[in-house]
């Protein structure tokens, strides 16, 4: 009773003419879950409509009917007995005829129609009667835009799900469909009216053919689609899908054919661009379904229209590339490209079709006047067009079999040979530089070869052999090469980017890159190609377009003897092309340089992996040789060389090997082989210092490449063998360098500073190793390791100093089941590196300055301490470890110390060996050190050398140091104090991540004008100002930053407009304007009583002698003088 109730009330509020969509839509979702939790029969709910249903009031009747439709909308996966089913389709079928009702009726209809054969489906008889309703009662176009829809929609699901229900229906259903759709404008019912002709077409193939006339008059008014009403949202997606289904309706039958094909080709002359794209696109597409019986009588015609469009006013234009492609290099426009797609089906469907191209008499009589140009540059550019598109209608007549090309090589071919002025009988090495038959001769054989790999895996023809164009180009193959040959040693080779010269070399790549079943040139010819290439590769190099491009034929033809095997090319490549060219890195030829000749070995090792491993095995036997120079004869131009070859290792051969997924045995070989060297290499100790160190650097990135690809069982290889012969070396046994715990005294450490050369030399590759490792790798007696580089580090050895970051940033925490005498972990190693710096690390006070060893040195001893620190400190951060805090301390130690004054009493003696200058420079360091700290780093510490990276640690040390920074500027009395403290301060901040800048923003923006306005006293500090700007400008675009810089406005409008005249540097006073404009963006109140200054600096900025500022001020003063007056005139 309860449910019935609640029944009523749904029913009532639904037909209620005064209930809103949303009370509706309960309604229906009320009476649906009634009904799926079998709460409530369809029977019963029937029964309780039926006042509802049947009532007189059309109104209520209305609503009712649709309210039942909705209903059993949502439950089409609800099972239904056939009588139910039967009663409710039948009570639909009759309601087509009540047009007060016809909403519910289509919408119930539907429902039941749609629902799948396991729930209960209507039956073709029931499906048969809607349809007879449908015709008999609807008047569709009467209809508003949604119910025609609706309706529609009922027909199309009748003739998807039900066709065989409703094919009897016959001429009848045509003529119902026909007045239904005519004059529909709608793009959502035209959907559905294209799919429901398709549909159509397919149910009648053959009785249509009455009615394809005026059916097909319908449609075609459509085409093209074009919306007349204006632009809307998803208009460019409608109008596509609305053209895909109406292509789909015109390629529905055969039958169309003699309708639509003339129109689409009457089309091609319209005026609009896309009509003319639409209507080849249909002719494509078409073509391919209407066969080619149809399409016969059709052919003149398609090809008068392909020609017009590509060949008489082609509208193609030079590409970018076009200089370095011959000049050849044409963009088709997209009538031109879908015209050519249209060539290309009709000439896969209809093989005669070609006979239409190859009698074209303006096709010969074009290529016969090419002859008239004696240079490339006196072709026109619209000649040079025509060419272009000829060479693409012929390429495209080849492609698609044998027969076609066979046909094409009858046609043309003789006439390009004599154009070339070749015979087959008498090769010959003159040649005319005639460029059109040069040109498209390419063309044919780029075609004839995409053929044979497209046929390549197909069964080999027996009588392939004595194919015309197969017997004409071995014919011609040798004429040919020698031409080609002829055109890159002719006068035309020595312009910069001769357009013979790239079609010379195009010309001999594409006849050794035929496949070895199909290839039409001689094992001879092949080799002479690969020689006359290398030739020129192991040339000067001067002319570098042509050795260019001969290099880049032969590693094309190393590729494809890759993909395509052929042993005996592969043979002829292996004797001629990879031997000569990996010898070149050993040559001593000076007229090459050896950066071609390295770039070539490179290229064509990429072709193989063998070829690649030979390449390597020369490099090592190269570096050999020339480390053996410097060591016999002290030669200095072998150092040039070394690093040039390290540089190939480093940047081209071993990221290829790892793309690859190569072996390690590379890296590991090359860094042991390198270690050998320098155990008896007297490189370590030759002068001048800055000839042996660019040695020393490539060196050091080549060891850190090569150990960081290795794995952890490789690394303790290189690493053993890099501390045997390290430590091996009688010069580490002098007094200066201690092991273990033992700090180094003064004395000590003055010997060791004379102590340079080899050792630092052998250090810095023995650091290269260390900062390259991962975490798991074991080191050899790791506390002697440790002492070393804190030694070197005391130096001024800053890779000792990358070496301690790193170790301290992937030491062990604890050590499990090994030998504690040589390994040690990251605990041990902190307490040994403060003893040796005398950092307390118990109450975060900074440096014992009483202690720390500066008291007999000079000041740049301090300095070496503070980088030490500085990379110690950034590996102890990137790994989150809580000691980071006493380096912290540390480095403020010695930011707050002031000459004479400032300076604490514990360090006074130290003015006694320095001025106040240098412990300015030591301020500067400290404060610099914290860029170090803070900045990425490409020599250490990053996820290639495999560095323990936490994740968020810029923004934690961020929010740990900002409150001790800005109090200890708070604090601080003496000026330079404090511009050293805004100098650490600056590097934090430019380094950290916006978006931990903007949660402190409040707090940050007036600390960062004072910054600015300090720094900038100083011309040294130009980078650091340019870094602040662009963080200031994050602050000014960002949301969440701009009420900080509503409230600072003045501030930073007068840091700005000063820094539009900041002469040292084009950049800042750039961005400055750029700040200026953002600044326009925020509350009016707060920044118009200053817009008189901006305008007064934006003035000034516009005679900037920079161009990129004053097209900055311009848009700035615009700005700002567009609100001025807008505010004036309110």
């Amino acid at each position: 009773m309860g449910d019935s109730v609640q029944l009523i009330k749904h029913v009532e509020l639904y037909v209620n003419s005064s209930a809103t969509p949303s009370q509706q839509v309960a309604s229906v979702n009320a009476v649906a879950v009634l009904l799926k939790n079998d709460l409530l029969t369809l029977d019963a709910l029937v029964r309780e409509m039926e006042m509802y249903l049947t009532t007189t009031d059309s109104i209520v009747r209305s609503r009712g009917t649709l309210l039942l439709a909705e209903i059993l909308e949502q439950l089409t996966s609800k099972p239904l007995n056939s009588t139910s089913i039967h009663s409710l389709i039948g009570f639909f079928t009759e309601r087509l005829a009540d047009w007060k009702a016809l909403r519910g009726a289509i919408v119930g209809c539907l429902a039941l129609l749609r629902r799948k054969v396991d729930v209960g489906i209507v039956t073709d008889s029931e499906a048969k009667a809607v349809a007879q309703s449908y015709l008999q009662n609807l008047q569709v176009q009467s209809l508003g835009q949604y119910d025609r829809k609706l309706s529609f929609q009922l027909m199309d699901c009748l003739l998807d799900r039900y066709p065989g229900a409703i094919q009897g229906l016959g001429d009848n259903l045509v003529y119902g469909i026909c007045e239904a759709i005519d004059g529909e404008k709608d793009p959502q019912c035209l959907l559905l009216v294209f799919h429901i002709v398709e549909s159509l077409a397919r149910l009648y193939t053959g009785s249509l053919a009455n009615f394809a006339e005026d059916l097909f008059e319908i449609l075609g008014s459509y085409f093209p689609i074009h919306f007349t009403h204006p632009k809307g949202e998803d208009d460019d997606v409608k109008r596509e899908e609305l053209s895909k289904a109406l292509m789909l309706a015109f390629a529905s039958t055969p039958l169309f054919e003699p309708f639509s094909i003339p129109l689409l080709l009457e089309k091609l002359s319209s005026s609009l661009p896309s009509a003319k794209v639409e209507s080849f696109k249909y002719l494509s597409y078409c073509t391919t379904k209407y066969g080619p019986e149809r399409m016969v009588k059709h052919a003149e015609a398609l090809w008068s229209s392909v020609k017009d469009v590509t060949y008489i006013s082609p509208s193609s234009t030079p590409s970018t590339e076009s200089e370095s492609m011959g000049g050849m290099s044409f963009q088709d426009s997209e009538i031109m490209r879908h015209a050519f797609v249209l060539l290309q089906e009709v000439t896969q469907q209809h093989a005669d079709f070609v006979s239409l191209v190859i009698a074209d008499n303006d096709i010969h009589v074009f290529i016969n006047s090419l002859n008239q140009y004696k240079e490339f540059d006196d072709i026109p550019v619209l000649v040079k067009q025509k060419l272009h598109a000829l060479g693409h209608i012929l390429s495209t007549c080849v492609k698609p079999s044998v027969e076609l090309c066979n046909k094409v090589f009858e046609g043309f071919f003789p006439l390009l040979m004599d154009g070339f002025g070749l015979s087959a009988a008498k090769p010959s090495d003159n040649v005319e530089c005639k460029f059109g038959a040069i040109y498209l001769c390419t063309e044919l054989l780029a075609a004839s070869r995409y053929l044979t790999l497209s046929l390549d895996n197909c069964t080999l023809d027996p009588n392939f052999s004595r194919q015309t164009w197969h017997v004409m180009l071995s014919n011609f193959s040798k004429s040919l090469e020698k031409a080609f040959i002829a055109l890159l040693r002719s006068n035309v080779a020595d312009n910069a980017e001769s357009a013979y010269v790239y079609f010379g070399v195009q010309g001999l790549q594409i006849l050794a890159t035929f496949p070895e079943s199909f290839v039409p040139v001689s094992k001879s010819i092949y080799d002479d190609i690969l020689s006359e290439l290398v030739s020129i590769v192991t040339s000067s190099g001067s002319k570098t377009f042509l050795w260019t491009l001969a290099l880049k034929a032969l590693v094309e033809i190393g590729f494809f003897i890759d993909k395509f095997p052929d042993s005996g090319k592969a043979a002829s490549f292996e004797s001629i092309v990879v031997e000569k060219i990996v010898s070149l890195i050993s040559s001593d030829d000076p007229a090459m340089p050896l950066s071609l000749k390295l770039q070539a070995a490179f290229e064509i090792g990429e072709t193989r992996k063998d070829i690649m491993l030979r390449v390597v095995q020369a490099l090592d036997e190269a570096i050999s040789t020339k480390f053996s120079e410097v060591n016999d004869h002290g030669n200095h131009e072998s150092y040039n060389m070394i690093v040039k070859l390290l540089e190939t290792y480093t940047q081209k051969v071993l990221p290829w090997f790892l793309e690859i997924g190569g072996s390690e045995e590379i890296p590991l070989n090359f860094a042991l082989s390198i270690w050998d060297k320098m155990e008896n290499s007297r490189f370590l100790n030759v002068n001048p210092l800055q000839i042996a160190s660019g040695v020393l650097g490539a060196t050091m990135t080549a060891m850190k490449n090569a150990v960081g690809s290795c794995s952890k069982e490789n690394q303790e290889i290189i690493i053993n063998k890099a501390f045997g012969i390290l430590f091996s070396s009688t010069d580490f046994g002098s007094p200066g360098f201690k092991s273990g715990n033992d700090i180094v005294k003064e004395d000590e450490l003055q010997q060791t500073n004379n102590n340079v050369g080899r050792d630092e030399r052998l250090t810095s590759l023995f650091a290269s190793v260390v900062i390259a490792l991962r975490p798991q790798t074991s080191i050899p007696n790791g506390k002697m390791v440790l002492q070393l580089f804190v030694t070197s580090l005391l130096n001024g050895h800053v890779p000792s100093a990358h070496a301690l970051g790193s170790l301290v940033n992937k030491l062990p925490l604890e050590i499990n089941g090994m030998d504690s005498s040589t390994s040690f972990t990251l605990n041990e190693a902190i307490d040994l590196i403060f003893h040796s710096f005398n950092i307390p690390g118990n109450d975060g006070s900074g440096i014992d300055f009483g202690s720390l060893r500066l008291d007999t040195l000079r000041i740049q001893s301090a300095i070496n301490t503070v980088v030490g620190l500085a990379w110690i400190g950034k590996g102890l951060l990137m790994r989150g470890h809580e000691k980071v805090k006493d380096i912290t301390m540390s480095l403020l130690s010695f930011l707050t110390m002031d000459g004479q004054d400032g300076l604490p009493k514990q360090f006074q003696n130290l003015i006694e060996v320095s001025d106040k200058k240098g412990v300015n420079q030591l301020m500067i360091c400290a404060g610099d050190a914290f860029r170090t700290i803070m900045s990425e780093s490409g020599e250490c510490l990053n996820r290639k050398y495999h560095a323990n990276v936490r994740p968020l640690y810029k923004q934690r040390f961020f929010s740990t140091i900002m409150p001790i920074l800005i109090s200890l500027v708070v604090k601080s009395e003496s000026p330079f104090v404090r511009s050293m403290l805004y100098r650490a301060f600056a590097h934090v901040v430019t380094e950290t991540p916006l978006s931990a800048i903007l949660g402190e923003a409040k707090k940050l923006v007036p600390l960062l004008l004072d910054c600015l306005s300090m720094l900038r006293k100083d011309v040294s500090n130009k980078e650091i100002i340019y870094s602040l700007l662009l963080v200031i400008s994050g602050v000014l675009v960002e949301k969440t930053g701009q009420e900080a810089a509503v409230e600072n406005a003045p501030g930073i409008i007068n840091q700005l407009t000063d820094l539009t005249a900041y002469s040292h540097m084009t950049a800042i006073r750039e961005t400055a304007i750029q700040c200026l404009v953002a600044v326009s963006q925020l509350s009016h109140t707060r920044i118009y009583p200053l817009r008189t200054k901006v305008l007064r600096a934006t003035s000034k900025a516009l005679d900037d002698p920079k161009r990129v500022v004053r097209q900055e001020a311009v848009r700035c003063h615009q700005t700002w003088a567009s609100m001025a007056s807008r505010s004036l005139h309110f």
